[in-house]
C-alpha cells in the first residue's frame, strides 16, 4: 500500500539525520590532511646511492625513468694497482606525467636510491614541468619520513641471530685464553 508522498517523507527523514551529524570536511588549503604513514606521493632520489645500474629504467612498466651515465677512469687505490672504470650519473630524470605509481623501481633499487615521499603536492600547468629532473627529485628525499621502528615483539633477524652466536662464541673463547694464560702464569 502506497501512500501518497511517503517517498517525499523518507526523503526528509534521510536529511534531517544528515544535518545532525558532524560534518567530516577538512578544509584541505588552510588544513593539511592526516595521512597514511606509507602514502605514495612522489619519488625521492639520494643520488649518492645510485650506481646508475639502470635496473629501476628497465623494470619501469611505463618507461618513465630517463638515466644518462658516462665512464670514468678512476685511479688505483694502492702503487701498482690497476685503474677501475665506473658509471658516473649524468641525468635521472621521472616523467610523472606517465609514472603509475606501482613502486616497482623502489622495489628492485639494490641500493636504496629511490624512496616514496608523502608529499603530494607537485601539480603543475604544463604537463612538461612534471619531469623532475635529478636536482628535484633529490629535493623530494628531505620529505621522506624515518622509517618505523622495528617491533619490539618481533623475532631477530636471522643473519642477526647468526652474527650474534658467533660473536658470543669469539668472546667466550677469548675469556678462556685469558684465563688460561693468567693461570699459566700463576703456575710458574
Amino acid at each position: 500500500m502506497n501512500i501518497p508522498g511517503s517517498g517525499l517523507a523518507k526523503g526528509l527523514a534521510v536529511t534531517l539525520r544528515t544535518l545532525t551529524r558532524r560534518t567530516q570536511t577538512v578544509q584541505y588549503p588552510d588544513a593539511q590532511p592526516e595521512l597514511a604513514p606509507r602514502t605514495r606521493g612522489v619519488i625521492g632520489l639520494f643520488e649518492e646511492n645510485c650506481t646508475v645500474c639502470m635496473l629501476c629504467a628497465r623494470e619501469c612498466p611505463d618507461w618513465c625513468i630517463y638515466i644518462d651515465s658516462h665512464k670514468e677512469t678512476v685511479p688505483p687505490a694502492a702503487p701498482g694497482g690497476r685503474e677501475r672504470s665506473r658509471n658516473v650519473l649524468d641525468r635521472f630524470a621521472i616523467d610523472f606525467a606517465l609514472c603509475m605509481y606501482c613502486g616497482i623501481c623502489i622495489e628492485v633499487c639494490p641500493f636504496d636510491a629511490l624512496f616514496w615521499s608523502p608529499e603530494f603536492e607537485y601539480a603543475e600547468t604544463d604537463i612538461l614541468d612534471l619531469t623532475h629532473e635529478r636536482d628535484r627529485l633529490r629535493e623530494w628525499m628531505w620529505t621522506v619520513p624515518e622509517p618505523p621502528a622495528l617491533d619490539p615483539a618481533a623475532e631477530e633477524p636471522k643473519e642477526v641471530a647468526a652474527a650474534r652466536k658467533t660473536a658470543e662464541k669469539l668472546a667466550a673463547a677469548r675469556a678462556k685464553e685469558q684465563e688460561n694464560g693468567e693461570a699459566k702464569e700463576d703456575g710458574a
